[in-house]
This record gives structure tokens, sequence and C-alpha cells, in this order.
């Protein structure tokens, strides 16, 4: 697996020359994870794996066609190539892909550490110790990941685009139960740089919820204030971004956006922003298009803004492309993948002073759609969720399932966190504070 900017550059351009396309475009996709996962708060499998693929996308006679390979040589490539013009020759042409374009450099982000590239399993299996003689201290199982990952991109065409990226994460992830009490926490951090990683603080968080969440109680289900800790307002974003923000849902009136940019669709106090240089955690500062990204506004003091959009989709909506593209072997279109929500003023401590009856939860648990084409959802809260009464936290409570709707949550927000932290689900990265949400529906105590 290569590893050099300028040899995998090389490479690539050696196979364009070759190709037997019209116009050729070659994604380079490289990964390498190291992985330790530890259970019972004992480590039970270190693994590390590399992978590299090169995605074909070619036209000939104005017929588009797709192929992928990870045999690297030339014979590999040639035949990936080859592949695809004769996929090419079945189709019809294709009238809404007339030409690929040629991209200016994207500008370069800082996502590359090398000491998160060179992280040995020492480095991981020391604070996994740390957290396991913690949680023994405390009556508690802990179980979950320590990930390093590598990751190098590159996007060339016969027309001349060439971008270039490289970049790190190191991402801790812990699960804490006390079985014999029914206490449960979970707790996460993902970071660029892996000497910025709190993996003590991430450890001891998971833990302690872990003890708080002793011995829960049943609540009866119904409609209740919430304070949203930034993991389930990120995976309630998240699903928004599939939902709403999404150029082709967009252009094909799927979208929750879909006729109403420049509505209120959300209370005044949100704007959610697209922004790839975020410093706390840059993203892919190009698409799988070579497309360079744009910082784009999707909601703005509550009024939709925006949606982001590939080539294709752009061209259905009569725009341009904001630099989205997903890799040309997916069909499901572009969608935001760097949300930042914009900070408020409160601190949790002020969330629940001002709450008289609600919850406190963590996050969500198998969230997935139950009306995509109003917004709702459904999920059960888990690994921490506690009463609020008369301004305190009571005592922890059974998880319940919640139904919301996304725009409904987003239009009752009463309170924002100051505070942000970095928050990544299915590969898309979100920076997120905790929320005061009023009126958010539960239907049922869960097990």
């Amino acid at each position: 697996m290569l590893t050099a900017k300028d040899d995998i550059l090389a490479l690539l351009d050696s196979a364009l020359g070759r190709s037997p396309g019209d116009q050729t475009e070659l994604t380079y996709i490289s990964g390498r994870e190291a992985t330790t996962r530890f259970a019972e708060n004992v480590i039970h499998q270190n693994m590390l794996s590399a992978d590299a693929r090169v995605i074909v996308r070619l036209i000939k006679d104005g017929r588009v066609a797709v192929s992928s390979t990870n045999d690297l040589t030339e014979n590999g490539l040639d035949r990936a190539m080859r592949d695809a013009a004769q996929l090419a020759a079945l189709l019809e042409p294709d009238g809404d892909f007339p030409s690929f374009v040629k991209s200016p450099a994207a500008p370069a982000v800082a996502a590359f550490h090398p000491g998160t590239d060179g992280c040995d399993p020492a480095r991981r299996a020391d604070a996994v110790a740390a957290i396991a003689a913690a949680a023994n201290d405390r009556g508690v199982q802990t179980a979950g990941i320590f990930q390093t990952e590598t990751v190098r991109t590159a996007v060339v065409n016969s027309l001349g685009t060439r971008q270039y990226n490289e970049e790190t994460s190191a991402e801790f992830s812990v699960s804490a139960s006390d079985d014999a009490h029914e206490g449960q926490g979970w707790a996460h951090g993902v970071r660029r740089d892996i000497d910025q990683l709190e993996t003590t603080v991430v450890g001891r968080t998971a833990i302690d919820k872990a003890v708080r969440s002793r011995d829960p109680q049943t609540v009866p289900p119904g409609e209740m204030t919430v304070i949203l800790e930034p993991a389930a307002v990120g995976q309630l974003l998240l699903f928004l971004g599939f939902l709403a923000f999404s150029g082709k849902s967009f252009a094909q009136g799927r979208s929750l956006l879909a006729g109403r940019i420049g509505e209120q669709v959300a209370g005044e106090n949100i704007t959610i922003i697209e922004d790839p240089f975020l410093p706390e955690y840059p993203g892919l500062p190009f698409d799988y298009e070579g497309v360079p990204k744009q910082k784009v506004t999707l909601i703005e003091n509550g009024l939709a803004r925006g949606v982001v959009h590939d080539r294709s989709s752009a061209q259905m909506a009569g725009t341009t492309s904001t630099g989205h593209a997903l890799p040309a072997d997916n069909a499901r279109g572009p969608y935001p993948k760097n949300m930042v929500v914009q900070p408020g003023d409160a601190t949790i401590e002020e969330m629940i002073a001002s709450t008289q009856h609600g919850l406190l939860i963590t996050h969500f648990w198998y969230l997935n759609f139950l009306n995509p084409m109003r917004g709702q959802m459904t999920g059960s809260t888990r690994d921490g969720t506690f009463l609020i009464a008369n301004g305190g936290i009571g005592h922890p409570v059974r998880n319940l399932r919640a139904t919301p709707a996304l725009l409904d949550v987003f239009s009752r927000v009463e309170a924002i966190g100051r505070e942000r932290v970095v928050y990544p689900q299915y590969s898309v990265v979100m920076y997120v504070p905790a929320m005061k949400v009023a009126g958010m529906p539960f239907t049922e105590a869960t097990e």
C-alpha cells in the first residue's frame, strides 16, 4: 500500500495515460486501522488492517460506467479500466453527466498527525489498563474500543484535476455496566491528534455514569422536557443531515427543506453550518469528484438556507456543486459530512437548574427512521438516563422509547450549551453542544 503523496499521484497519472475512455476519473482511497478491543476490563483483541482501492469512472461515447479494484498493479488497474469501458458499451448515453471538470487545488488542512499514525499497541493498552483499574475500583465492567486510523485520498481526472489529502484520527469509546444493579454508562472521544485525546476523562465519565445509574426506576411515558448531552444532539443531527440537507433529495422533492428555503423551520436560536475546515476536526477538503468543498449555511437563525450538492444534484437543481460528492460507486447522493451547530451561552448545570421536571439523556440507541417524510425517528435512551426534579438530578430511570420529529426538536430548543464536542457517526463528523428541548414524546419504557 502506497503512503507517499508523489507515489500515489504518479500511480494514478500513469494509469490515466493508458485509459481506453474518452475521459477518465480515478479515485484512490487507502485506510490503515489499528484497533484494541476490550471487554470485562480485559483486552481481548489487537489488530491491524490496511487496504487501498482505486475507483474508476470512465466516459466513452457519452456513456458513463464505474468499476473498482484493490489490485493496484499496472495489470490490475488496466483490467478495472477495461471493465468500466465494457460496461459503458452496454449502457445508454447519460445526458445528465456530459463531462468531468478541471478543478483548482483544494486548500490544505491540518488533518494528519504523525503521533496518531505511529501509535503502537502498547500505548493503547496502557490507556485501557488505566480505565480497567478505575472500573475495578468502582465495581463495574467496561468494554470498548481504542482505534487509530490513517486515510489517504487522491482524485485525478483526464482534464487535469489532481487532489490529495491525508488524515489521521484517534477514537476511544467506553461502555460501562453494573449488571447486578442495572447501571449503565457510556462516553466517547475522538481527535485527529492522539495527544489531544483525553482517554482518562472518557473512561471515568462512562464509569461514573454506570455507578450513578444503579437501581433505575420506571417513569411513565409522555411528553417531557429533556436535556440532551452533545452525543444525543449529534445523533439527531445526523439524521437531519440525511433527511433535510441532501441536494439529491432536495431536487427530487423528498427533502424536509424542499420548497422551504427561506422559511422558518427551526427555532431562532438554531444555526447549523456545514464546515469541512473546522479547526477542531478538519475534514476532507475536496469531494470524490475532486471538487473543492465549500462551507455551506444549512439553517441560519431557524431559517432554511441551503443544502449540499455534488455535480449531478447541482445540475438537477440548476446550481453548482458545493463539493459533496460521494465515491463514484455510491448512488446515495450528497449529504453533509462536517456539520457544526452554533453554541449558546448555557451550561448543562444551568439547564438542569432551570428544569422542574424532565430527563437528562446521555444518548440514544438504535435510532432509526419511523416516518422519513415527516422526519420522525424512533429510538431508546441509553447508558445513563436520569430524572430531573425541581432543578436537580433525581434518581436514574429505565430507558424510554422516544419518537421525536427532527424539525420539532430543533424548533423547541430552550437553551444551548456554550461548550461543544466533536461527535462522529456513520462517517459524518459533528461539532455539537448540549441542548434543552421542551416536549419530546416518549411512548414506552424499554427493558
